[in-house]
């Protein structure tokens, strides 16, 4: 884990768990590939926003545990929310907004229908578990 002098989380590597945390979840929904075949029919996923708020410290070799939900979905975008606990302590709330782009105009275009559906499916079983 990356850490800075005072042996806690370097602000940025956070990030990089989010990031890893979020190619599990779209593999978990079977959608791994999506970006890559995406990529060769002309369209992108960049990140557009990134936030990230700490609520505890995270020390060298602590052993993190992140939660993914989708938290919107737009036409052209979908946002993720990331929950990080150390020992069933909360350490780390954040969110990335993904837009879909198109590469010959460099614009956003409407999510693919696959993407969208299991994004929605997913945010369904999400609010299931909440409300239960």
């Amino acid at each position: 884990m990356d850490t800075d002098a005072s042996s806690r989380i370097h602000f940025t590597a956070m990030l990089r768990h989010f990031e890893a945390a979020e190619i599990e979840f779209m593999r978990s929904l079977a959608l791994e590939r999506t970006y890559l075949e995406q990529e060769m029919q002309g369209v992108q996923f960049p990140r557009v926003r990134v936030d990230c708020t700490y609520t505890a410290h995270v020390r060298f070799d602590d052993l993190l545990r992140i939660m993914v939900s989708v938290d919107r979905i737009g036409v052209s975008s979908y946002t993720l929310a990331f929950d990080a606990t150390v020992n069933e302590t909360a350490v780390a709330q954040g969110r990335i907004v993904i837009v879909c782009v198109d590469l010959k105009t460099n614009r956003s275009r409407p999510l693919p229908e696959a993407l969208a559906g299991a994004l929605r499916d997913q945010q369904a079983r999400d609010s299931a578990e909440v409300t239960s």
